[in-house]
């Protein structure tokens, strides 16, 4: 059976990943960019990714997650794989 993840359980479970990657606190919003994180760098945005595949028990192809432009495309990646 498939289960559809709804956006905002998405981000919610974002959240707990981005509070688990980040040492300062990261409001996660569906507008949320790299560049408003001071942080987020390419490290970071590796042990991300990762920490996001994990979660969710998904793998991202090459290319996928560059395509996002912010939380809110990456949310919509994440619940096309569902």
């Amino acid at each position: 059976m498939t289960f559809s993840l709804e956006q905002s359980e998405i981000l919610a479970r974002l959240q707990k990943v981005f509070d688990n990657v980040f040492l300062d606190e990261v409001v996660v919003t569906p507008e949320l960019t790299a560049k408003d994180v001071e942080e987020w760098d390419s490290l970071i945005h590796v042990s991300l990714v990762l920490a996001i595949e994990n979660e969710f028990k998904i793998r991202f192809r090459v290319g996928e997650v560059e395509s996002a432009k912010n939380v809110g495309d990456l949310a919509k990646l994440i619940h096309a794989k569902f």
